[in-house]
C-alpha cells in the first residue's frame, strides 16, 4: 500500500502561507531545490486541494517554469495529479483529474494502488479535513528560521489534537529544519 504524507513550509509560528497567501518567504536554495528533486522522486500522485492545484496548474506549465527549474517542473508536469473539488469542472494540466465523491473512499483508492507514495503539497483545507479520516501516514514540515506574526495556518478546524511521533530531523544550511512525524497510533 502507498504511503499518503503531507509536506509544507512552515514558519516557527506554524503559518504556511503569509497574509494575502504570500509565499514569498519560503527559504529556497540549491541544497532545497536538490532536496526537492529527491523528494519528487519518491512521489508517484500528487493529491491537492482546489486552490493549491489552481496555483500550481498556473505556474508549473509554463515556459518561465521550465526555465527557472526545470528538473522539478519536469516532474510536477508528468506525474499524476488528483485534485479534490466541488467546483471545478475540468482541468487542463496534464496527467490530473477531478475527485468529487467520498473524499475518504477516494483517498483510500489512491493509497491501494500499486507504485510510488501519495503526497501532497500546501492544501491546509484538504489536510485538515482528512487528519480526522486518519488517512494520512506522514508529515514531513519544512520549519523555516522566521516569524510571520499573520497568515494562515497549517493545521486549523481540528475538532481534537493531533498527536505525533518525531521520526526524523534533517537540518538545511540555510536555517530550514525537516520534521518528519508520524501519527501516534
Amino acid at each position: 500500500m502507498r504511503k499518503l504524507f503531507v509536506f509544507n513550509m512552515v514558519t516557527l509560528d506554524g503559518f504556511f502561507e503569509g497574509p494575502g497567501q504570500d509565499i514569498n518567504w519560503h527559504m529556497v536554495d540549491e541544497e532545497f531545490n536538490k532536496f526537492a528533486v529527491e523528494q519528487l522522486a519518491e512521489i508517484g500522485t500528487l493529491l491537492f486541494g482546489r486552490r493549491t492545484f489552481e496555483l500550481m496548474a498556473q505556474y508549473w506549465p509554463t515556459e518561465l517554469a521550465l526555465k527557472d527549474d526545470a528538473e522539478v517542473a519536469q516532474a510536477m508536469n508528468s506525474l499524476e495529479k488528483v485534485t479534490v473539488s466541488t467546483s471545478l469542472t475540468e482541468t487542463n494540466w496534464n496527467n490530473s483529474r477531478i475527485v468529487k465523491g467520498n473524499l475518504k473512499e477516494e483517498v483510500v483508492k489512491l493509497k491501494e494502488q500499486p507504485g510510488k507514495d501519495v503526497a501532497i503539497f500546501g492544501s491546509s483545507d484538504l489536510i485538515s479535513t482528512l487528519i480526522p479520516m486518519g488517512v494520512i501516514d506522514e508529515y514531513r514540515l519544512m520549519v523555516c528560521p522566521l516569524v510571520l506574526g499573520a497568515g494562515k495556518q497549517m493545521f486549523h478546524d481540528l475538532k481534537q489534537p493531533l498527536k505525533l511521533n518525531l521520526e526524523k530531523t534533517r537540518t538545511f544550511g540555510n536555517g530550514n529544519i525537516l520534521l518528519t512525524y508520524r501519527p501516534q497510533t
